[in-house]
């Protein structure tokens, strides 16, 4: 489960539904707290419910905020096609929205890292590995994160034209973290037995998708290298998932867990076992999806691994 300061643990993942694609639309709903705006003054970085009338260069105006800001701050929202009661964002004069990325977003009340992934189209893995001083699981309202874009909502410069994402949209690119290390390399691969039941690439749309590997019952994901665990526990969708940092900017993923075999803060050594691979009712398989990130960017495992 996404990280949730509000809610306690959800069922496990449905095992069709995977990490990169489809977790920008089935995640957990924003729970931000009520607006209750009047329309004698909309005060920036709360909710603004819309009422017959509103317009955003009104609720810019009334916020004392630039209009393309409003509008990289809701994207998705279509300008011309405002519903009575839908809700709007205003940013705080704290927060920023570079057209790429990555935004700085202010923590307001039920903010979970899903239902921020979900706006802004991109995903709690990496808004976790982009806030390694973070905790997810202990979120304060008012605190900063930083937001990378990886997904196809990202707001453009331009603004939002339509009220859903195109699945042609081409996915916005994250910031550049440089070339990576060249000591990363020949590292081993998660598990002793695996099969690679699905390469990183993009799908047939387009998708980035991570790698899918499978394995036996019983079997235990291990670290690919030295590192620091900055996140051991659950997220809607992936069931349980071990983030590991490790030198130069580098992080690895490991989601659909069954068992966490280690906690957040943990020091690990390369082979370390972090977790155990849970079976999926969906294919009848033990999978484990892998993720590797250079600055939070998702680069190929096979680059790293031996």
């Amino acid at each position: 489960m996404a990280q949730r300061p509000v809610a306690g643990q959800g069922r496990r993942p449905r095992y069709a539904l995977t990490l990169l694609s489809l977790l920008l639309v089935v995640l957990l709903a924003g729970c931000a707290g009520p607006s209750g705006v009047m329309r004698g003054g909309s005060p920036a970085g709360h909710w603004v419910t819309i009422q017959r009338g509103d317009t955003l260069g009104e609720i810019a105006r009334r916020a004392d905020v630039p209009l393309v800001r409003l509008l990289r701050f809701n994207p998705g929202v279509n300008p011309r096609g405002l519903a009575v009661g839908q809700r709007i964002l205003v940013p705080s004069q704290r927060e920023r929205a570079p057209s790429g990325g990555p935004y700085r977003y202010q923590i307001r009340p039920g903010d979970t890292y899903s239902a921020i992934a979900r706006r802004f189209g991109t995903s709690p893995v990496s808004i976790a590995a982009a806030n390694t001083g973070v905790s997810p699981t202990d979120l304060k309202i008012g605190q900063l994160v930083s937001v990378p874009l990886h997904g196809t909502r990202a707001a453009s410069s331009r603004g939002s034209t339509s009220s859903a994402p195109s699945r042609s949209s081409s996915p916005s690119p994250a910031p550049d973290p440089g070339p990576v290390p060249s000591d990363a390399r020949d590292w081993p691969w998660p598990l002793d037995d695996y099969r690679v039941a699905r390469a990183f690439g993009q799908d047939s749309r387009g998708t980035l998708q991570p790698m899918l590997l499978a394995t036996d019952q019983g079997a235990r994901a291990k670290a690919v290298a030295d590192g620091e665990v900055r996140f051991a526990d659950s997220m809607r969708q992936l069931g349980r998932v071990v983030i590991v940092h490790h030198e130069g900017n580098l992080q690895s993923v490991y989601a659909l867990c069954d068992t966490l075999l280690v906690d957040s803060g943990t020091r690990v050594d390369q082979g370390t076992p972090l977790c155990t691979v849970s079976r999926h009712a969906a294919t009848g398989r033990h999978d484990l999806l892998f993720d590797m990130r250079h600055g939070g960017k998702p680069i190929d495992p096979r680059s790293v691994l031996r």
